[in-house]
């Protein structure tokens, strides 16, 4: 699976919800997996949305045919846009379908490691903080994607912020200690996005 994450100034709040609402023409794509996104809860001007595709040749043939037509709506609305593209890798927790109506927060994290401890890095992901995720009360689910150069993507779905916060409070600090994260990582950014329903595209919805 290809995960896809697109992350923009918004500078026309309405039109890019608007244009948002075009997306909604998605599940007719062949490999199309699923589509949802929000505001970042830090910079209340900074959208995420996230793509989920069977592969790498479905989405290029997506990108050379329909994409242009879809985005138009949004022509305008934003800035900035940073699109980087993830082969998904494994599951945090199980079972991890592109599904977003059950969660009410995502949290993303982008690493990039130094490539001598990348093997390191990917093995405390598998038996760390994956089993300290999904064992965390209001973790919907997630999945670990991995892009050349050494950069991963951590994404997580949470029923509420509160649940989230609670993880944070207790969890992180210790288990970064345990899993070296600091030696192992060169650069660390990430987002706590606040879903929007209306953004959701989902097969069979």
């Amino acid at each position: 699976m290809l995960v896809k994450w697109i992350r923009c100034t918004v500078v026309d709040r309405r039109g890019f919800e608007r244009g948002q609402r075009k997306w909604a023409g998605l599940p007719g794509e062949p490999g199309f997996r699923g589509q949802g996104g929000g505001w970042s809860r830090g910079r209340q001007d900074v959208a995420h949305v996230f793509a989920f595709w069977e592969s790498r040749a479905f989405y290029d043939s997506f990108m050379a045919r329909s994409h242009d037509r879809l985005a138009s709506a949004q022509a305008g609305t934003f800035k900035d846009a940073q699109v980087r593209l993830f082969d998904y890798r494994f599951d945090v927790k199980t079972g991890f379908e592109p599904r977003f109506t059950d969660a009410d927060l995502l949290r993303v994290a982008l690493c990039r490691v130094h490539e001598e401890r990348a093997e390191h890095y990917v093995l405390m992901q598998e038996k760390v903080w994956n089993p300290a995720m999904a064992g965390s009360p209001g973790m919907v689910r997630g999945l670990f994607g991995e892009a050349p150069g050494n950069e991963y993507l951590v994404l997580s779905m949470w029923r509420s912020a509160a649940e989230h916060g609670k993880y944070r409070a207790e969890r992180v600090e210790r288990l970064a200690l345990r899993a070296q994260t600091e030696a192992d990582i060169a650069a660390l950014t990430g987002d706590i996005v606040q879903l929007e329903p209306s953004w959701t595209v989902e097969i069979g919805s």
